[in-house]
């Protein structure tokens, strides 16, 4: 409680002793920085390449390297281990983690709801999660199962009891349900249900399905998304000091830049789909304007503004993830903070009051499907 009421006056005296230019006058030089991305170069991370090459980070006097990530790459571990400063990574691998003795703690709840979704052919009939029980349902593993067994449960459907549901372990692809050898499919709305209406045709066709030709069943309605990509950090690291700065102070720096990377990416997509394909992108150009718009949509509009922590949502992914044992023990108090993503708003808005921290306006565009998503 003291180490809390102390690191609030230490944001409070630096908020206070630094008026209207946070960080914007001319940097002596750069504090270099590491962010490691939970996946590869994709536009569900567009705003923290927006932000490098903007110059945002720049204006905040950080050099931010950002770090690829991938399928044999755990952000939590690398943070972990002192090899990034700053990670991306969903809320129930933080928490477990954390419970592990990472340290890791959530600074920013960046996406403000779940891209997750489980789809169905319309010709099926199956419309609801209660629908799926007796058939073969896929979704991925690695802790990403969690949010569709909590629905099955709800509806009292034991995903573990083949005489209720048969799972299917589903690659990172949508090949089998494509093919039809499973009822339901796990999609995120930004990247795999993309694929589906990408899909050509053996015989050259194009476009072979549409949304009409799916039923969408979104885990938000139903109530068991949890939290996906937030901006974590170490406690270790965050108590310390870099070259006589606090890394309190970097941490609100790195967000007020990311936080303009963001808008940046709402105001701009077509731009920061250049800037993910520039920095290596191995997806094409309109998938990739399909996933920015997507992206947009899960953090836009943000009613308490970017990066701001819906509490209701943090238990509710505590509470899936302490049900199936993702953790063992409840969420501690200590999983999460807000005062360094409130300084970081509150200080940018100081410096630029026509800054839209909220998108409450923001209206998501019409993305053309492309063959192949080229």
């Amino acid at each position: 409680m003291v180490r809390r009421l102390f690191s609030v006056l230490l944001l409070l005296l630096m908020l206070f002793s630094v008026p209207a230019s946070f960080a914007q006058e001319e940097c002596a030089e750069l504090t270099s920085v590491r962010l490691q991305l939970k996946w590869s170069t994709q536009a569900q991370f567009a705003g923290y390449y927006a932000a490098d090459r903007e110059g945002y980070f720049e204006d905040e006097c950080l050099n931010v390297e950002i770090l690829q990530g991938g399928p044999d790459i755990g952000p939590q571990q690398v943070v972990a281990a002192g090899g990034a400063e700053f990670g991306i990574d969903w809320m129930p691998s933080m928490l477990a983690s954390r419970e592990q003795g990472s340290g890791a703690v959530n600074i920013a709840q960046i996406f403000q709801r779940s891209g997750m979704l489980e789809i169905t052919w319309a010709d099926s009939g199956l419309e609801t999660i209660d629908d799926l029980r007796g058939k073969v349902v896929g979704v991925w593993g690695f802790g990403n199962q969690y949010p569709l067994f909590a629905a099955l449960v709800k509806h009292n459907i034991d995903p573990d009891n083949p005489d209720d549901i048969t799972i299917f372990n589903q690659p990172f692809d949508m090949v089998a349900f494509l093919n039809r050898e499973i009822d339901a499919a796990a999609a995120m709305t930004y990247n795999e249900l993309a694929q589906v209406l990408e899909y050509v045709g053996e015989d050259g066709s194009f476009p072979v399905y549409t949304l009409k030709d799916l039923n969408i069943i979104d885990l938000n309605e139903v109530g068991t998304a949890m939290l996906e990509d937030m901006v974590f950090v170490n406690e270790e690291w965050l108590a310390g000091e870099t070259d006589g700065t606090p890394n309190e102070e970097i941490a609100i720096r790195f967000l007020r830049a990311t936080y303009r990377g963001w808008a940046f990416c709402r105001d701009n997509p077509d731009q920061c789909v250049e800037y993910v394909l520039e920095a290596g992108s191995t997806l094409g150009a309109g998938h990739q304007a399909w996933m920015m718009n997507e992206i947009n949509k899960l953090i836009w509009p943000s009613e308490n503004g970017i990066g701001i922590m819906d509490p209701a949502l943090a238990e509710q992914t505590a509470e899936i993830a302490l049900n199936y044992e993702v953790i063992t023990q409840p969420m501690d108090e200590g999983a999460y903070r807000t005062d360094l993503a409130q300084a970081a708003l509150d200080s940018l808005l100081a410096d630029m009051p026509d800054f839209d921290a909220y998108g409450l306006d923001w209206e998501p565009a019409e993305v053309e499907i492309t063959p192949n998503g080229e």
